[in-house]
This record gives C-alpha cells, structure tokens and sequence, in this order.
C-alpha cells in the first residue's frame, strides 16, 4: 500500500535544467554550489512572542494628506466595530485615487495601538505567500537560516497570527477576493485587517467596505497649493480639474513645479499644449490613466532634459512588479550614474526610492508601457524590453537553482519581476534569452513545491525556444523534458510521455546515441513509462541510460548514483527487489560522498533503500534510515514540503511494518494533509494517502472510518490515471479488504476480480502483485464457501511468489500459511 517516489531527471550541459518529482535536484550552470543545513528544531509560533516594535510600512505616509479625514475616521471606526474594513472605490477600475495611501496614513498614525504593523502587496496569491514568508522571517530568524520555502514560512506565520492579538496587517491592492478569504478566516478576530481593492466586488460577510473616490474639487486645489506653495486659485482649480482630480496625477503634477520652480499657471499651459498623440493610446474609458499620461508627458520632458538615463530606467521599471524591486539589478544598467537617474526620477514622485528597493505605482506602470519613447542619447541601441532581460538575467544567481538553497532569497526576490515581465511579453516579441530567463524561474517554483506556477512558464518557454531555434534544437529538449516533468508531477504522466519521446528523439539525433544528455531523456522517459504501469518497457531504458552515465561521467558521478537509484526502483516495481538493494547502497554511497550526508538527495536515497530492506524483510534495519531521512527533508526543505510527506508516509509503512501501527497514524495523517495543500485534494498522490491512511485505520480496527477514504483513493485515482493503471488495481484490492472486514464479502468479490485482471494486464502474469491479488481473491472465495476454486489461485500465487520473492519473504510465507493441508 506504499507507493516509491518516482524517478527524477537530471541536467547536463551549459546552463541546462531538468526537473522532476524523485530527486529534485539538477544540476545547471559550471560549478554548483552544495549547502548543509543543520539539524534542530523551529520554534512553534505560538513559542514566539509578539516583538516590542515591529513594522514594514512601504515609505513615510505624504505629507500634505488633505480631503481624507473623514474617510480616514470611518475606517477608525469601521476596524474598531469589525476589525477588517476594505478600503475600495466607487468607480471600478480607477487607480491613483488614494487606497494604499489611506492605509498608509492609518497605519503610520495608529503605530502605538499595535505592536507589529506588516504591510504585504497581495495582488496575487505568490506574493502574498512571498508577504507572510518575510514576516516569518522578521519574527523567526531561524526559518531564514535554513532557509524555510515560502509556502512554509508562510503557513508558519499565519499560524503564529492565530497565536497573538494586537497587531495591524494591510492587504494592499487586492485582486481575487478568493485569495484571501482562506487568510482571513484563519486569522480573523485576532488583529486588525486593512484591504485595499480596485474590484467592484460584493466583500459582505468579510469585511466593512469604504468607498474612496476622487477628491473634491476643493481638496484637490487644497492639494495642489500644499504641494507647490502656490497660490494661484484660478489656475488651481483649472489644473485639478485637467487632472480630474487624481491624487496620483495632482502629486505628480506638484513635484514636477516644485521641482522647476514654475506657476501652477505656467504648468497649466504646458499640459494644454501636449498634443493629443501624447496620451492617444491610453483608453478612452480610463480617465485616471489618461490623467496620469497627460502629467507623465510634461514631466517625462523634463527628466529627459535633465538625465536621459532617468527616462530608460522608468521604462525598464514599468516592466517589472510595482514593489521591491532590487536597486542593485538596476544599477547593472550603469554603475556611476544609475543612483542619480534614481534620485531624479524620486524628486518628481515618479518612484519611491529606498536604500535597497525601488516602487512605482502601477497606474505609472500601464501608462509607460502604452507609450513609446525613444532610447535616450547614449542607449539607442537599447530598447526597454532588452535592457529587463538582459538586467533580470545578470541579476540571477549562477548557482545551482535546485541545490543552492543559499540563493533561494534571491530567487524570491527576483521570480515576481521576472513573471510580470513575462506577461508583459508577447511570444512574437520574446527570443531566446526570454526563455532562459522563464525556464529558470519556472525551475525555481518548482523547487518551491510549486508545480502550477511552473507550469505555463515552462509552456511558453518551449514555444519561444522552438521559433527561436527550430523545433529539432537540443535545447527544445530540454524544454520538452523540463514541461513533461512538471505535468509528471501534476499527475498529468500521459500529456508528459510524447514530449519525452520526441526529446530523447532529438537529443539522440543531435548529439549522438552516447552522449550523457541521451542518458538523461531515457531515464525520465521511463519514470514516466513507470509512472503509467508500463515498468517492462522502462527497464531496458533505464539499464541503457545507466551504462551511458557510467562511461561518460565516471561510476562515481552524481549522475550515476541517480540512474542506479531509479533502475532501482524499477526493478522493485517489477518485483526484482533483492536485485535492486546493491544498485541502492551504491547510489547512497556516490551520493553522500558528492553532496554531503545531510543533503535532501542523500533522504532520498536513504528512503529508497529503506523501502527495499522493508519489501525484503529487513524493517528493523529500515527504519533508522526513514527516520534520518525525514530529519535532512524536513530541515532542508520545509515542514510542509510534499517530499516532507513522502519521507512520512515512507517512515508509517515501515512503523507498521514493525506492529507500532498507532505511531505510524499521525504521520499518515499530516502527511495526507500536506500532499493536499502542496498538490490539490484530486491529485493521484492524494489518492496514494488516503489508501495509506485507510490501511493503518484498519490495522487499528476502524475500518468503518478507512472505507469512505478508500472510496475516494479509488475515485481520484481512475479520474486522474485511468481505469485500469496498477494504482487503480491497489484502490480496488484495499477497498475489498474493507469491504470483507465489513462483512460486505460478497461485494468485494467482483472489485478483486477487477484488480486481478488490471494487474495481470499491466504488471505481467508472474509479478508479486499479482500473487497478492490471487491471494486476497482465494481468501474471499473461501468466505463465500467456494473453496474448489480458491484453492488453485492460491497454489498459483504461492509459485509466483517463492519465485520472485523467494521462499522465506513475509509474502511468501503468508501465502503459504493461508493454504489448507
């Protein structure tokens, strides 16, 4: 009832990546770093008290603050009576109009009343997660050293949330309200919840809504005179008026005459005089944008005058996520003068600029993209798009994205940059460099646990590679074989196995049937061959690619120890165990001597074996192993990592194993509950737990409890694999054990017939599994007092077993003793 991780890819080659669902480590790029993270426990979040002072507001709150002060007290009140208010707008779609700063303004006047105020920019649900993550971190350093994924520092401070009251969270620029809705049942009624939307959508039942308009014609002149010192009433409200009274455009438009020392009169005459073209693109539905273009224009002229460099930059930010974007990426553009253009571009309130990041608002964003301006003198040649690829790539770590865990912040960091940037980015526009620059972001999500982000990047990876190179390009081999490894981790394995033909294909007719990059396409082509019960056909694959690794890197490279671990895995699930244990201990050898002892492929292999001493008897030897192998997963990658969950489950068969079944259930249990959140509730590895946790249910006597988890495992798994996968045949075997345990014999009768014949068709007539499955179906038949015909499927699966198992294996002997002499 235990399923083995299955077998992962590797890289080869200059920049190469692979990724896959056993290993999960590749090696890309020359000389890959290697870390060891020590062992020790995280504090729990309740364990960590609330600091004295603790805030991560974006910038000081503007001073002027005019035209709010009434909004400003309902929001007061609103969190008071409810404690989360959202703060939206009565016109959908605007932008400008002043949300995040309200919030800010709340936040910054109201720091006594709380102890920690977290700002997080939670348009989308990554950087929500990525929010909560650095407050992990702020509040527990620990989980930054060992440098916890994000899914995981973020769970663990939302659990510490729920921990503690008194502290103040803003949710800035909100999106889906779906997003969010999960954070907010979890947390709420412990602290205070500010949410700032552009959606015009119901929040009843969640929050108290504050509608946020344009300013008055008065606050805006009031504005406009703070910011400027004018006092030009007429010209005032005239320009408030053009400006449509936007804040964003109103503070725009002050910065830009105080910085010129001109009238609002004389400023009044430049915006008349732009010509219509200047802000002609921007649509006409969208006054706050096309506000902002008429302001952008006048002063865009004038930063050109002053620093070209400055307008480049603009462009190049516009592409970028409006939030923390790293003020060292851009000065890659030109070290001596980058801080200056910055410096400009903040005294006309286009940016705000910090010691480390740059932020821009997004309305500033969808105008600069929608106009274009030529390349400053000096950088002709550089179009904006060029200039964020060519800096985002520079901007990457060169290490190992998978091994390196000690570039993961950086990772973090620059992955929302890179996916606004590609939506940015048509497929007609983008070239090969955008590829890279995708496929390694999608590698880093991957790592992540994060397979369906990964995904359409990978996607649009492969298209970009295929116009760019030829669809017959050993680098659309690798494309093809990183997107058919993340479907094989959705549980998509049938989508993935004609894109991991017609990658070994290419790789073999480009640089030979011996080259190591042939080894790497045949091992995960087979993985997945396995993946779909086809094990006899990826056998020769695998023993193939072995014997290319060997002659091409050396019997003691990483790579080897990898091909040996997965024709490992095959040969046990063609019921060959005792042929695949040496071809383990020697991949755990290579693997502790190349990476270090306490590295997640070491856990891994460490697992492996272990399942292999228990398959043959040996649980007492395996168990140290599983429990060593839980301990580097979980420090190296998280608690909540779906390899955290394998390494569980892997550790409960084997406590069972040992008749310590009440042990192995919580481990079951939590590790059920991670492979759901990390996977979705229908992926077939959910199924795997469920039938798992069924198992040690009824081994504890619940079997009313197992049945119903049985029934689902059964469900999912012939929705995602097919009716008559191997998998299926477990589901359908368990479900008639529950069944017969039930007193229900008779409807067990048929499911074991069913899953003999799946098993039969799929494994071979001579596989073990296929003597369980007689075994199990002559035991039902003496139930129902049809011993003449149970009685020969036993003799038949006793002769299958002694043969591929031996004479003295558990199974073997179970089926012997259930025989009548």
């Amino acid at each position: 009832m235990s399923a083995t991780s299955p077998a992962g890819p590797v890289a080869s080659g200059p920049g190469s990546a692979a990724v896959g669902t056993n290993t999960g480590i590749t090696n890309t790029g020359a000389n890959p770093r290697f870390v060891t993270v020590g062992s020790g426990g995280l504090p729990l979040p309740d364990q960590v008290a609330m600091p004295s002072r603790l805030d991560n507001l974006i910038k000081p709150p503007t001073d002027p603050f005019v035209g709010r002060a009434e909004t400003l007290q309902a929001l007061e009140e609103a969190l008071t009576a409810d404690h989360t208010s959202v703060v939206t707008q009565a016109v959908y779609g605007l932008g400008g109009v002043g949300k995040s700063e309200l919030a800010l303004q709340y936040a910054a006047n109201h720091r006594d009343r709380y102890r920690l105020v977290w700002w997080i920019v939670a348009d989308e649900p990554e950087r929500l997660d990525a929010g909560l993550a650095e407050l992990a971190h702020r509040l527990n350093p620990t989980l930054a050293l060992v440098e916890a994924k994000t899914a995981d520092a973020a769970t663990w401070a939302v659990q510490w949330l729920q921990s503690h009251p008194g502290w103040l969270l803003v949710l800035d620029n909100v999106d889906n309200r779906q997003h969010i809705n999960g954070l907010l049942g979890r947390v709420g009624g412990r602290g205070h919840v500010i949410i700032t939307t552009r959606r015009n959508i119901s929040w009843r039942g969640a929050a108290r809504t504050l509608s946020l308009d344009i300013l008055s014609a008065d606050a805006a002149i009031e504005l406009l005179e703070e910011l400027t010192g004018r006092d030009e009433p007429v010209a005032a409200k005239a320009l408030a008026a053009q400006l449509g009274h936007l804040p964003l455009a109103l503070d725009q438009a002050g910065a830009y005459i105080a910085q010129q020392h001109i009238s609002l009169s004389a400023y009044l005459q430049l915006l008349r005089q732009r010509p219509a073209e200047a802000f002609a693109t921007v649509a006409e539905t969208d006054e706050s944008a096309r506000a902002v273009a008429r302001v952008w224009q006048v002063t865009l002229d004038a930063i050109a005058q002053r620093d070209p460099l400055a307008v480049l930059l603009l462009q190049v930010i516009s592409y970028c996520a409006p939030d923390n974007i790293p003020r060292d990426m851009l000065t890659a553009l030109d070290p001596d003068h980058v801080d200056q253009a910055l410096g400009v571009l903040a005294s006309y309130s286009m940016i705000t600029l910090t010691e480390d990041a740059v932020s821009v608002h997004r309305l500033v964003q969808a105008v600069l993209r929608t106009h274009s301006t030529p390349a400053p003198d000096g950088h002709n040649e550089l179009q904006p798009p060029a200039v964020v690829t060519a800096l985002l790539a520079a901007a990457c770590p060169n290490g190992n994205i998978q091994t390196a865990i000690e570039d993961w912040p950086r990772w973090r960091t620059l992955n929302p940059h890179i996916d606004a940037f590609a939506r940015c980015t048509s497929d007609e526009q983008a070239n090969e460099a955008h590829a890279s620059l995708f496929s390694n972001s999608a590698l880093f999500s991957w790592t992540q646990g994060q397979h369906h982000i990964a995904l359409p990047l990978q996607q649009r990876a492969l298209t970009i590679t295929e116009t760019a190179v030829g669809p017959d390009h050993p680098t659309v081999a690798i494309r093809l074989n990183n997107l058919a490894q993340t479907l094989h981790a959705l549980g998509r394995a049938s989508e993935a196995l004609p894109l991991q033909q017609r990658a070994l294909t290419i790789t073999e007719t480009a640089l030979g049937a011996d080259h190591p990059d042939v080894a790497i396409r045949l091992d995960n082509l087979a993985g997945t061959l396995q993946a779909l019960g086809r094990a006899g056909e990826a056998l020769p694959l695998q023993q193939r690619a072995l014997t290319i690794s060997q002659a091409a890197l050396g019997a003691d490279h990483p790579d080897v120890a990898i091909g040996l671990d997965n024709l490992a895995g095959t040969l046990y699930a063609l019921g060959r165990t005792a042929e695949a244990l040496p071809l383990q201990q020697r991949a755990l050898t290579i693997s502790q001597a190349a990476l270090g002892p306490d590295h997640p492929t070491a856990a891994i292999r460490l697992d492996n074996l272990a399942q292999t001493l228990r398959a043959l008897g040996r649980a007492g030897e395996a168990l140290p192993l599983q429990q060593r192998a839980l301990t580097i997963t979980e420090t190296a990658l998280g608690a909540d990592h779906p390899d955290v969950a394998i390494r569980l489950n892997n550790l409960a068969q084997t406590l069972q194993a040992r008749g310590r079944t009440a042990e192995a259930l919580p481990l079951q249990q939590r590790a059920l509950t991670i492979t759901e959140t990390a996977l979705g509730p229908d992926h077939p590895t959910v199924a795997i737990r469920l039938g798992n946790l069924a198992g040690t249910l009824y081994a504890l006597r619940r079997a009313g409890e197992a049945l119903s988890l049985q029934q689902r495992a059964l469900t999912i798994t012939e929705t995602a694999l097919g009716p008559d996968h191997p998998t299926a045949a477990i589901g359908l075997n368990n479900l008639a054990g529950t069944l017969y345990a039930l007193g229900r014999t008779a409807e067990a009768l048929p499911l074991q017939q069913r899953a003999l014949t799946i098993t039969e068709t799929a494994l071979g007539a001579d596989h073990p599994d296929v003597a369980i499955r007689l075994n199990n179906l002559a035991g039902t038949l003496y139930a129902l007092g049809r011993t003449a015909e149970a009685v020969p499927l036993q003799q038949r699966a006793l002769t299958i077993s002694e043969t591929a198992l031996g004479p003295h294996h558990p199974t073997t002997s179970t089926i012997r003793g259930g025989l009548p002499y």
